[in-house]
């Protein structure tokens, strides 16, 4: 889940959030375990979620059926209260960018980009992630935008090792996004994730001298999320206060994993493919 930068400087009050500490924090290899769990849940359920979801569909629909996996795996919903946001996914639908609500009255459609973002807390940790989904036939531009996104997130993930930085993940991104004529959204960033959804440090997807380059550490927990529109970068929020679009209704893309980084690489959490 990508946060507002505002909302990230205020205190959490959340019952599953403790109040954000300050600084970065090392996972034991107990607490690796446990998010190995988290990260798993949400795994699942965005597997699910992308094998569910069908024309006709509301995004209430996807909504209760995450909040019902979520709560039968043992967790906690880790986005419904954050905040005060009402749900349990965020689903985000074409121009819509990040941080969209589900409703009964948002119906799925053939060809809709569909962003599902959800997280799962359990047992003091949380694990975050999200998937673009293309739902029934979408154009040639959509599945190019689609694929470009998921890759430009594995070539930031590539560079996630014990020795580098956050600006080799931010380039890595940035360069590949650029490459491909697209835009990266600058308004949301990744961030580190563990007993707090959203923990120090931001993980940028473009070169930014805003915030101190940090280097990585095994045991660091991360969430790598390139957000990419067909046209510009700039977004605007909708009077939910939630729901960020694209300025000129253009079609937006977001993948995300939970990342552990460790001495000789990293280590995917909500990877799909082994659930």
């Amino acid at each position: 889940m990508n946060i507002l930068s505002n909302l990230l400087s205020q205190p959490v009050q959340n019952k599953n959030q403790k109040k954000q500490r300050r600084g970065i924090e090392i996972k034991s290899p107990r607490e690796i375990e446990i998010m190995r769990q988290s990260a798993k849940i949400v795994a699942t359920v965005l597997k699910e979620i992308s094998e569910l979801v069908k024309p006709g569909m509301s995004t209430a629909d996807l909504d209760a059926h995450a909040e019902k996996r979520i709560k039968e795996m043992g967790a906690t919903p880790s986005f419904k209260g954050y905040h005060g946001f009402p749900a349990s996914i965020c689903s985000s639908i074409n121009n819509e960018v990040v941080h969209g609500i589900p409703s009964a009255k948002k119906v799925i459609r053939s060809g809709d980009v569909l962003k599902v973002d959800t997280g799962a807390y359990y047992q003091g940790f949380h694990g975050d992630s999200c998937i673009t989904i293309a739902v029934g036939e979408v154009t040639p531009e959509a599945d190019r935008l689609i694929r470009v996104a998921e890759e430009a997130l594995f070539k930031g993930i590539a560079q996630v090792k014990a020795g580098n930085y956050l600006m080799d993940i931010a380039g890595a991104i940035e360069d590949h996004v650029k490459a491909n004529s697209y835009s990266v959204v600058e308004d949301f960033t990744g961030h580190g994730v563990g007993r707090n959804l959203h923990e120090e440090p931001s993980v940028f997807n473009f070169r930014t001298r805003e915030m101190p380059n940090v280097k990585l550490r095994p045991g660091m927990t991360l969430a790598i999320e390139p957000i990419l529109n067909a046209g510009s970068k700039h977004t605007r929020t909708l009077s939910d206060r939630w729901t960020a679009v694209t300025v000129d209704n253009a079609l937006s893309a977001q993948f995300e994993h939970t990342v552990l980084v460790t001495e000789t690489g990293y280590e995917i959490l909500t990877d799909r493919s082994k659930v």
